[in-house]
């Protein structure tokens, strides 16, 4: 019966389908005891989804601590309460309920998934889990072996390595400047104690966004976020300060034995908050956004062969905004490859789209939108991340037509306030033909 349950759980977190966005009804619950969330009701099917998302992530950790909060959220499902590591993942077999942890440099995430039938026990799970961890030694041990290993295998992977050359680069000595997972060395050092002091940094209610979507009322949630919450404490640690962003325009080059290399390219970037964000997502859209059609793959790939796939994306991250890039190229192609990106950057910034290319991407941005509305898992992602970026309720209905409402003027007017070559930085692990170092 257990597994035939797991079966069932798997099928509706993979298959489950919402209505279109505009169609989703949120509601705004708060408990009795004062805990805020945003529900969408769905009571076709006994399942409900649940995310937890703190604000601050592995930015918290302590100085010389570095990668303690995502070491904790590894421990997180490792036993707690008075289960140890094999008897709780027994547990959530049982109930054929799933637990999923996350951290990164802005928030520690918690996802779960129950069936209807199994609420309370699966509940009293995610409160163990938020209120008495056990983070036993031999499960530390454990599990911090398992994060060196991936440290260590980082070591030679080249899109890591340009990760880490140009966070170190654009933040320096904030916590964006190094990885959320640490080094080998801050983390082999790191003792139970730290790891304590980590979940007491993350989980606390100023800094809590709750989205809820399934088999559940309002009334029952307000209940249920009371046993789950309340005892967490009011506040946690310091939020870092804002970061500054250094990038001026030049190549660095990580030298590394390989025959094709890796780039990564940036410039500041622009607030989520900015008015201008909406113009600034569609440019991204025409330049390199992901699409077959966008500039750079046009450019890059389909002309002149240079590689297999170039991206651009912007980063409007909680402390600091870059608007990135990367690609992959045979070290006897990556001077080019450069060029053409450098030059389809300076062009955009004084030649601006045209008015084809902003209605074929605004076409395609407001197509695609209601399909990230796959599953109440996704939709309870959706919603706490809203939250966290200010966003209204009423967003998920007006989305779309604040991208719609971008003129041309507008847009190329931003395009040329936004893209700024001066400050394009190439940071290129390998052994590039024809290139040589700014710095």
């Amino acid at each position: 019966m257990n597994g035939l349950k797991l079966i069932v759980l798997a099928c509706l977190t993979c298959l489950l389908a919402m209505p279109a966005a505009a169609e989703i009804k949120i509601q705004e619950v708060t408990s009795k005891g004062g805990v805020k969330a945003w529900l969408v009701e769905d009571h076709s099917i006994p399942f409900t989804a649940l995310e937890l998302r703190f604000r601050g992530g592995t930015s918290l950790d302590a100085p010389g601590k570095r990668g303690a909060t995502n070491l904790m959220t590894g421990l997180l499902e490792e036993g707690s309460g008075e289960l140890r590591a094999q008897d709780y993942a027994r547990a959530l077999e049982n109930l054929a309920a799933s637990m999923a942890y996350d951290a990164d440099k802005d928030t520690v995430s918690i996802s779960t998934r129950f069936l209807s039938e199994n609420r309370e026990a699966a509940v009293e799970l995610v409160r163990q889990t938020l209120q008495e961890p056990r983070f036993d030694q031999d499960a530390l041990d454990r599990v911090r072996a398992q994060v060196i290993a991936g440290l260590r295998s980082e070591e030679k992977d080249p899109n890591e390595l340009a990760n880490r050359s140009f966070s170190e680069m654009v933040f320096g000595d904030h916590p964006y400047g190094t990885s959320g997972r640490g080094s080998v060395e801050t983390v082999a050092g790191l003792t139970r104690q730290d790891i304590f002091d980590a979940y007491e940094a993350v989980f606390a209610r100023d800094r809590l966004y709750i989205g809820a979507v399934g088999d559940i009322t309002a009334e029952e949630l307000g209940e249920m976020l009371d046993v789950l919450l309340l005892d967490l404490p009011e506040t946690g640690g310091a939020f870092p300060d804002r970061a500054s962003v250094t990038l001026d325009q030049g190549v660095s080059i990580i030298d590394f034995d390989t025959p094709q290399s890796v780039a990564l390219f940036g410039q500041p970037g622009i607030k989520r908050e900015d008015p201008r964000f909406f113009a600034a997502f569609i440019l991204n859209q025409i330049l390199g956004g992901g699409s077959f059609d966008s500039r750079l793959m046009t450019e890059v790939r389909e002309k002149r062969g240079l590689t297999y796939g170039v991206y651009s994306y912007l980063v409007p991250r909680d402390l600091a905004a870059v608007y990135m890039g990367s690609f992959a190229s045979a070290n006897e192609k990556m001077a080019e490859a450069v060029d053409v990106v450098r030059a389809e950057w300076e062009r955009i910034a004084s030649d601006g789209v045209t008015a084809d290319e902003l209605q074929d991407a605004k076409t395609y941005l407001t197509g695609a939108y209601p399909l990230r509305f796959d599953g109440n898992g996704r939709i309870a992602s959706i919603l706490a991340g809203m939250q966290i970026d200010g966003l209204p309720i009423s967003y998920v209905e007006t989305r779309n037509e604040k991208i719609d409402a971008v003129t041309l003027e507008e847009a190329n007017r931003i395009a040329a306030e936004l893209y700024d070559p001066a400050r394009l930085h190439f940071v290129i692990v390998g052994r590039p033909e024809g290139i040589q170092p700014t710095q």
